[in-house]
């Protein structure tokens, strides 16, 4: 079993082990899972080895392993109970540039 992530290194290899486990109980090579994703097979084995993948990369194979949906809850949006809500929350926004009004 895994630990509780607690830092992006955790996360980055818990995504790393589970990926290759994932391909693994397919039975897919490395080969097998660079040609159904279009992931080049030396960053294929770059990600399974360090966990450095480009993200474009990180999507194609979790599309190929069938796991692309597990990313759109990523960053969740928070519920608005009432339109007025949503309305005060972008008006107390300000911008982060430095221009006065």
């Amino acid at each position: 079993m895994l630990p509780i992530p607690s830092t992006a290194q955790d996360v980055q290899d818990i995504i790393r082990i589970n990926m290759r486990s994932l391909r693994l109980a397919r039975n897919w090579t490395q080969k097998d899972l660079s040609e159904r994703s279009g992931v080049a097979l030396g960053s294929l084995k770059r990600f399974e080895s360090t966990g450095e993948v480009s993200l474009v990369s990180l999507l194609a194979l979790a599309e190929a392993l069938g796991a692309l949906d597990e990313f759109t809850q990523l960053f969740p949006l928070p519920d608005a109970r009432r339109l007025d809500e949503l309305s005060e929350q972008q008006v107390a926004r300000q911008r982060a540039s430095g221009r006065k009004p």
